[in-house]
């Protein structure tokens, strides 16, 4: 190993040191720094487990109902045709490449976590300019069979999107916050090994 290197690594590691030892403050603060540093990552803590943020890593419908206002989608979806086939990330994130998905599910998990907390969200959800050419290919990528058989093969500029003429797909007609009763929102099971599973009104989904 050459003298450079040694001298990275050992620069490297006085850092780390320096780091750990909060040197940059006056003596009479540190303690003050380390204690304001265990608040905050216990707060932290706190909030990842309570907003069960480990379960958005998942691809299952039921984490979408984290937040209270996406149960009437969860419920309409559940009754749908497309609940034996096609779940929430199936047709609202990309699958053109995995970067892309999971950027794209980053992004929108954030964006959702924020107009949820902040109480933002209208009466009735919209898909956003962003979302809308997405699921507009994931429509496409599902039924590419029934597509290649129509003139609407090749989607070009000013074409009907597909909810034009399916709009009840699969969501239904009726939307909105007050349109599904409250018993119906699924439970995500506790962390450990007692967890029985995802239940709505105490019963396994399906």
């Amino acid at each position: 190993m050459n003298q450079a290197m040694q001298a990275a690594i050992a620069s490297s590691r006085q850092f780390i040191r320096a780091l750990l030892r909060l040197a940059w403050f006056p003596p009479g603060l540190r303690l003050l720094m380390f204690a304001v540093f265990g608040v905050c990552v216990g707060l932290g803590a706190l909030a990842v487990h309570t907003s069960r943020a480990p379960s958005y890593l998942s691809d299952e419908p039921e984490v979408c109902v984290n937040c209270h206002v996406m149960r009437p989608e969860y419920v309409s979806w559940r009754h749908s045709s497309h609940a034996e086939v096609a779940h929430c990330n199936d047709c609202h994130v990309p699958h053109d490449s995995f970067v892309n998905h999971w950027l794209f599910k980053a992004r929108d998990g954030l964006w959702h976590a924020t107009v949820f907390t902040m109480r933002w969200e209208p009466q009735v959800i919209h898909l956003s300019e962003r979302a809308v050419p997405v699921v507009e290919s994931n429509c496409r990528r599902c039924h590419e069979r029934l597509v290649a058989c129509t003139s609407l093969r090749e989607h070009t500029a000013g074409d009907l999107r597909c909810w034009d003429c399916h709009g009840d797909v699969p969501h239904g007609e009726t939307r909105g916050l007050a349109s599904s009763p409250g018993y119906l929102d699924p439970s995500l099971p506790p962390v450990g090994p007692r967890s029985k599973g995802v239940t709505i009104g105490g019963r396994p989904p399906r």
